[in-house]
């Protein structure tokens, strides 16, 4: 009988997923805005970015096939390749992020080279990619106490240090709109992932929402402790933050174990993707690949503002999940058998453009909402044009 994953083992998953420098770091982003209106940018921010997460990982759990499978689905198989491209692209980005961000901030609390903590970090993730999805559930359980554990008490010491700089918050200016999408486009960063690990569930519908949910709790946390040390410290370099918090060893866990929790999973759905692009390549050789590539990157080049590159994110994956929306849920269609859906390729780029242009804008909504209405809208519409068109 073939191994499936129960609920406790996706919650972990994706509990490992949120708690994350990278959060901690967009959060601090939210600093200018205030805690009221910084907080309802970060939750409504994750409720509609935690929705379509929801629903691309659903669209895997029900029928057994990876993320990038179930994008063959909505564009056709050779279709589907753009996105895979895409997407082993954004993880390759990911994993190196995270271990440059996740070496310097070590290097703060413990001080030794850069490189040295990019090379330690990578091997550790290795490790993960080693012992398997099926099988880390034990080694994440007593991994995930830990950092909730460790996560709890930089939080408590955070937001119990003195405000001396709560009255000037740090960072530039940022737009509602814009800290709008800085929050949603988190979540769309994880949605080309998602069903890598919920087409393993026992139970599909549970451990897609319960991966959304968890997820969605611990992300908004992460981006509160961000935005309340940025605010309070008056400090947006995390390691800084780290300093000013007096954490030392309890830090460095923090550090570590949220870099390799977080980014074994960007490395893993690599692997996993490049199969969907090469048949029969080992996944999970690609996955080791892309974390030495990752902790190399990390080791020579700075990566110290993820901004740009999470609109980036957004941009793509939002019409994307549109057109999957559309096609699975509504049209019922499944393009796998064909080469190139080109309608919904072309109605994907029109979603692209548009959500590149709504960000010269700044709408009071942002761009992902307009984008994924207008996308899901003339997903349907072209639909029933050439529908009538072959009859």
């Amino acid at each position: 009988m073939e191994k499936r994953t129960g609920l406790g083992a996706n919650a972990l998953i994706w509990f490992g997923a949120g708690v994350s420098l990278a959060e901690i770091l967009t959060g601090t982003f939210f600093a200018p805005l205030g805690f009221r209106d910084g907080g309802i940018a970060i939750v409504v921010g994750h409720v509609i970015g935690c929705a379509l997460l929801f629903l691309a990982g659903l669209i895997g759990a029900r029928t057994r096939r990876s993320a990038m499978e179930t994008v063959k689905m909505a564009f056709g198989a050779r279709g589907g390749l753009l996105f895979a491209a895409l997407n082993v692209l954004q993880l390759i980005g990911w994993t190196s992020i995270m271990i440059y961000d996740g070496a310097l901030a070590a290097g703060s609390v413990m001080a030794i080279s850069h490189w040295i903590w990019c090379l330690v970090i990578g091997a550790l993730i290795i490790v993960w990619i080693r012992i398997g999805i099926l099988r880390i559930e034990r080694v994440n359980v007593v991994a995930m106490t830990a950092l909730f554990l460790l996560t709890v008490l930089l939080c408590s010491v955070i937001m119990g240090g003195s405000g001396a700089a709560e009255s000037s918050p740090a960072g530039e200016a940022m737009s509602f709109a814009m800290a709008l999408e800085l929050s949603i486009a988190m979540p769309l960063s994880w949605l080309p992932l998602i069903s890598d690990y919920t087409r393993e569930a026992e139970k599909p519908a549970a451990a897609a929402a319960v991966s959304a949910v968890v997820y969605g709790l611990i992300s908004c946390w992460m981006y509160f402790i961000g935005m309340g040390a940025a605010i309070l410290t008056g400090e947006s370099d995390i390691a800084q933050i780290m300093l000013h918090a007096g954490l030392g060893a309890a830090g460095l866990g923090v550090v570590v174990l949220s870099t390799v929790t977080t980014t074994y999973l960007d490395a893993y759905s690599a692997g996993i993707s490049s199969e969907s692009i090469v048949r029969g390549i080992s996944g999970r050789a690609v996955g080791i690949g892309v974390t030495v590539f990752g902790a190399v990157a990390a080791s020579l080049y700075p990566m110290d503002d993820i901004t740009g590159f999470l609109y980036i994110i957004g941009s793509v994956f939002a019409p994307m999940i549109a057109v999957q929306i559309a096609s699975y849920f509504i049209l019922r269609e499944d393009a796998t058998g064909r080469s190139v859906h080109a309608v919904n390729l072309a109605v994907w780029l029109v979603g692209f453009l548009c959500y590149r242009y709504l960000m010269t804008l700044d709408t009071p909504v942002g761009s992902t909402l307009p984008t994924m209405t207008i996308t899901l809208v003339l997903a349907l519409l072209t639909h029933r044009i050439f529908e009538r068109k072959s009859q």
